[in-house]
């Protein structure tokens, strides 16, 4: 039965939807593309930056969880920022979270030139990024639960890939695989181990490029405005939220630096691909090619869905007689924000543009720098947001509580401060994060003094 939402929109998506776009949303291009680069930084102790990454951003799911699981209606939770911290903080976050996923889904469409020119080496960047782009806009377009099938078998292709690395690994170095580069073994992780092997201003700069690699692990919360049972679906996809970090990224990082010495892996290529041609299955590597292919365009499909639904957020948001709520504010008769999704889609083109001028590890180096120092903002609101909840009469007490509240909810908060802050001790990354406080500054001040006009008129 077709259950249709107030505004149009329809609940889609079932059970089975909403975990695999969970899995999806953890799993993306940052560990088949970025993680060459964050081992060749910091060896073995990438696996520390990992897991206290994954810990702080399961706490960030339990906080966002708990809110949609207080209202389920919500298509973003920048709603919930707007509703506790303000209209004033919620029009900010909500621009800038947006701004950030048209980064972000850049950076995935770079990823897909990247590995289709594995195969296709002489056909243009911009001529594969504008054929995914119109292929997933196009399915975004159609239905939610077209939406749903495609991330449901693109997140199976990666799940299927990670274990067969993981079983395929371990199986190597149990029986000391020999490769070109000596032999798999457990023991080439802790060969010579040191915590900063490069100094730790290299372990520094590995967390905000595996920050990164996290970015959109939200995604699934935003699904929930389209779940069939979203109370049910919303627990399970956030409780597993851990158990996923543990096993498709650790897992994968132990058999990866254990078939290949961290000191020999190259930072400028997948270490999937890396991993299969040195162990001589030069067939495999294509597979592992076509299924981090499939992560990006999974993760680009997520973000263009992420993207329409929060544009959408902000036209619906806008006075009814303004031009932006009369496009943008309005679903179609498919029960998406079509009119949404084109207009991000149309902005991601500017992908193809600098792709023309500028090499593809380039373009994708820049884009996740930006969108990452954007995103880093938009989650210490989401948890101040979830504090003030907590405050209020909307609080559940029998809800799906972010456990430990008091002592987990600052700590998380503290923490993103933190990565912020090493942004810049890091070369590559003062710019951006310059260029996040102006944004913060000048964008927050504008809008600050657009609200409290409308403030005036309202009470005129």
């Amino acid at each position: 039965m077709k259950i249709t939402n107030a505004d149009g929109t329809i609940r889609a998506l079932s059970n089975r939807h909403v975990q695999m776009i969970a899995i999806g949303g953890t799993i993306g291009t940052g560990l088949f593309l970025g993680s060459g680069s964050t081992i060749s930084k910091t060896g073995p102790s990438v696996m520390w930056v990992y897991l206290v990454l994954g810990f702080f951003f399961f706490l960030m799911m339990r906080a966002i969880g708990e809110m949609f699981y207080s209202d389920p209606t919500q298509h973003t939770f920048v709603a919930f920022i707007s509703r506790y911290l303000g209209p004033s903080v919620g029009h900010f976050t909500g621009w800038t979270y947006w701004i950030g996923l048209i980064f972000v889904c850049m950076a995935e469409l770079t990823a897909t030139a990247t590995y289709v020119k594995f195969w296709l080496p002489n056909v243009p960047a911009w001529l594969i990024e504008i054929s995914f782009l119109l292929i997933l806009a196009g399915v975004n377009l159609t239905a939610a639960r077209l939406f749903g099938e495609a991330e449901f078998w693109f997140a199976m292709i990666k799940i299927v890939a990670i274990i067969a690395l993981i079983v395929t690994g371990i199986f190597m170095m149990v029986g000391h695989h020999p490769t070109p580069l000596g032999q798999a073994s457990i023991g080439n992780l802790f060969h010579n181990y040191q915590v900063f092997p490069n100094g730790i201003a290299n372990f520094i700069s590995a967390f905000p490029m595996v920050f990164f690699a996290f970015q959109g692990i939200e995604f699934v919360s935003i699904t929930i405005g389209e779940a069939k049972n979203p109370h049910r679906v919303i627990k399970k996809a956030v409780n597993e939220t851990l158990l996923r970090i543990l096993l498709f990224y650790i897992g994968a990082l132990i058999v990866i630096m254990g078939i290949i010495p961290w000191t020999s892996l190259s930072p400028d290529s997948s270490p999937f691909v890396q991993v299969f041609k040195l162990a001589g299955y030069p067939a495999a590597a294509a597979v592992i090619n076509f299924v981090v292919l499939t992560s990006a365009a999974s993760s680009l499909n997520s973000c263009l869905f992420s993207a329409g639904r929060h544009f959408y957020q902000l036209a619906t948001e806008m006075p009814v007689t303004s031009r932006m709520h009369q496009i943008f504010g309005q679903i179609s008769k498919s029960g998406v924000p079509a009119a949404a999704i084109v207009l991000s889609a149309v902005l991601v083109l500017v992908t193809p543009i600098m792709s023309l001028s500028a090499a593809t590890t380039a373009v994708f180096t820049v884009v996740t720098g930006i969108s990452s120092d954007m995103y880093l903002i938009v989650y210490t609101l989401a948890m101040l947001a979830h504090r003030k909840y907590r405050l209020s009469n909307d609080y559940l007490a029998d809800g799906f509580k972010m456990p430990a509240y008091r002592i987990t909810s600052p700590l998380t908060i503290a923490f993103f401060v933190l990565i912020f802050a090493s942004l810049f001790f890091i070369q590559a990354d003062i710019v951006g994060a310059i260029g996040a406080i102006i944004w913060t500054l000048l964008f927050g001040g504008i809008t600050f003094a657009h609200q409290a006009r409308l403030r005036a008129v309202t009470r005129s």
